[in-house]
């Protein structure tokens, strides 16, 4: 290795995830790329180009958001935590009713420059306005993969249709950074059809496909005894209810072939038996947000029995319009808050696999394996710093300690936090 135009960090600690913590490491960048993670000592005989010492920090992956509502961002605080989660689609369609497009564009953008200072350098966003892209992709330093939502029932419009609509907007769409890709948002707010064509559009493309499913216990309810609140709130809306009493939410996906490799399955919360092995089965991606799950008092997060079953687990944010207040203090989109979250619901996970959930476990999802979410040899340079002030001698368990913004971050090779 030797790199005459590249860029040397140096950290008190390196943690690359995907191998052990460094002490008095460096990372050596060329371009856009890592070219090599090591010790000082051993890199610094072979290592030429601009060194920056960050001094007492961590230095590791840019955190992985795989799951996002960017545009519901200014939303923190409107809404109280609802009775019922049929309650709380009553009041997320008002809140937007009263929205335009600056509105959106404006929350969009204020979503991502908290993400940014707050170490997420990657984020899978749910896109209710794809009206926004490309402009806002141009105006965020992130690495953001744009899931745009559809559903259809309201509107009371042909699948086919839909679907046409969304992606002649996705294929238009190219950008170095940032794609685009589908999301049908839920079971019960679209039509099996819908779902169908979602998934041979996505898979012809090469691209990742996501859905939020078995969210809650009335959705729960719907698929699997034709009853309850939203089974209710549905048919009222005139929605064909002749799929309902056929199985679980997650049993709904696979009859329509929704299954597989390609497809992050948001929340998850409500599993029948054989879900977690059918979800493992098809190498289904599992996105978890520990405070909107907080939010709506869901039940215990079936952590383990997914893992057993060999899910792939990532960490999202949701948006903070789905997260409590603190001390009526509006919440802020983080990542470490997240994993905080997740920590305190379950303390016997380690603390170096939830740091996993939140980077290269988001990039196997996105199908980015090895290029985010790590910091390894010509993998991407997305990298953030934060202080080493803590206590504890764990390394992770020090960076699930860490609060407020990063000391420094870097997406692409370029500074966008630089270093004081």
């Amino acid at each position: 290795m030797n790199d005459s135009t590249g860029m040397i960090l140096r950290a008190r600690t390196i943690l690359p995830v995907s191998q052990p913590p460094i002490e008095n490491g460096a990372v050596v960048i060329s371009g856009n790329r890592i070219r090599a993670v090591g010790s000082w000592p051993d890199l610094r005989p072979h290592a030429n180009g601009n060194l920056s010492d960050l001094g007492e920090v961590i230095l590791l992956p840019g955190l992985i958001n795989a799951h996002c509502h960017l545009d519901y961002t200014d939303m923190a605080g409107m809404l109280p935590p609802p009775k019922t989660f049929t309650d709380w689609i009553s009041l997320i369609l008002s809140a937007k009713s009263g929205w335009g497009y600056s509105d959106y564009a404006r929350s969009w953008l204020n979503g991502a420059r908290m993400l940014a200072r707050t170490g997420t350098t990657t984020v899978a966003d749910i896109e209710t306005v794809p009206e926004l892209l490309p402009e806002v992709w141009d105006a965020t330093p992130l690495r953001v993969f744009s899931f745009l939502e559809m559903t259809g029932i309201r509107a009371r419009r042909d699948p086919g249709e839909v679907l046409h609509e969304i992606v002649e907007k996705m294929d238009s769409l190219s950008h170095p950074r940032c794609s685009a890709s589908l999301s049908p948002h839920a079971p019960y707010s679209t039509v099996p059809e819908l779902l169908r064509l979602s998934v041979r559009a996505a898979r012809e493309r090469g691209r990742p496909l996501c859905i939020h499913v078995a969210e809650s216990a009335p959705e729960f309810e719907m698929f699997m005894r034709a009853r309850g609140d939203m089974f209710n709130w549905m048919q009222r809306n005139e929605r064909d209810m002749s799929d309902c009493g056929l199985g679980s939410p997650v049993q709904h996906l696979a009859r329509n072939k929704m299954l597989g490799k390609n497809l992050l399955a948001i929340h998850v919360n409500c599993l029948a038996r054989g879900d977690a092995a059918l979800l493992g089965k098809h190498r289904v991606h599992v996105v978890h947000c520990p405070r909107s799950h907080d939010y709506f008092r869901h039940p215990p997060f079936l952590r383990k029995r997914l893992a057993r079953a060999g899910v792939n687990l990532c960490l999202g944010t949701d948006s903070v319009a789905t997260v409590r207040k603190i001390r009526k203090q509006n919440p802020e989109l983080s990542m470490f808050e997240e994993m905080r979250e997740l920590a305190a619901n379950d303390p016997k996970l380690a603390p170096e696999e939830i740091l996993r959930m939140a980077t290269v476990n988001g990039a196997r999802a996105l199908g980015r394996a090895g290029q985010i979410g790590e910091l390894s040899e010509n993998a991407l340079a997305d990298l953030i710093a934060i202080p080493t002030g803590t206590k504890t001698s764990d390394i992770c368990e020090a960076v699930l300690g860490h609060a407020g913004d990063v000391s420094a971050g870097m997406i692409d090779g370029h500074w966008v936090i630089p270093p004081e």
